[in-house]
């Protein structure tokens, strides 16, 4: 849908970047992953998802070839999420000698209030009406992704040191493993399964 023909005033942050960096459908997407009625995306996260699209749009223009991977990794040393500062400096280098400027690059990245902006006051969009049932998957889907992310950070972290000969270790896997445990009725649960079943053992016949 043409961005242009929503809501009259001045447009907002991301509705101009949509259209500058020619990102036909984000704005749908944005509102479709905020709205879902099982798996809603938070506003920091579709921010950062957005981020990403521009620093991916941004290498295309300069036509880098980079994997899906080393964008997300490349936005967050950008965003000062992760890594060293050495690691952060060489990475705004890394794209400086591409022809990007990354200070630039930097002041276009959005906040979830830019985003929260542009879905409620430009696209008029708003939150369906959630049950407690809702909310808990939405906080179990949050957890899981955290979980993910340990998982990748510590992948990473043990690769690094295998390739530089700082750790012996053969193929492996990496698990983990949340557990809730309730010190009034004793009972121990997975976070997931605690948050699917709603409670404990306390409230139990």
């Amino acid at each position: 849908m043409d961005e242009r023909n929503r809501s009259p005033g001045p447009r907002p942050k991301v509705a101009r970047l949509i259209e500058e960096y020619d990102l036909t459908g984000v704005g749908d997407e944005l509102e479709a992953q905020w709205t879902h009625p099982d798996d809603r995306k938070s506003l920091r996260t579709l921010a950062d998802s957005f981020n990403e699209r521009l620093l991916r749009a941004s290498l295309e223009a300069e036509r880098v070839d980079t994997l899906t991977e080393d964008v997300g990794h490349l936005y967050e040393l950008l965003s000062e999420q992760t890594g060293s500062r050495g690691e952060q400096l060489q990475a705004r280098r890394r794209l400086e000698r591409v022809g990007i400027d990354v200070e630039m690059l930097i002041d276009e990245f959005v906040s979830y209030g830019a985003v929260r902006s542009y879905l409620t006051g430009y696209r008029d969009a708003s939150l369906p009406e959630t049950t407690d049932g809702d909310v808990r998957r939405t906080e179990r889907n949050a957890i899981e992704g955290l979980r993910q992310r340990t998982v990748a950070v510590t992948e990473s972290k043990l690769a690094r040191l295998r390739a530089t000969d700082r750790l012996d270790i053969g193929s492996h896997r990496v698990l983990t493993n949340v557990q809730v445990v309730c010190e009034d009725c004793h009972s121990q649960y997975d976070v997931s399964e605690l948050l699917e079943a709603g409670g404990c053992d306390c409230n139990a016949p």
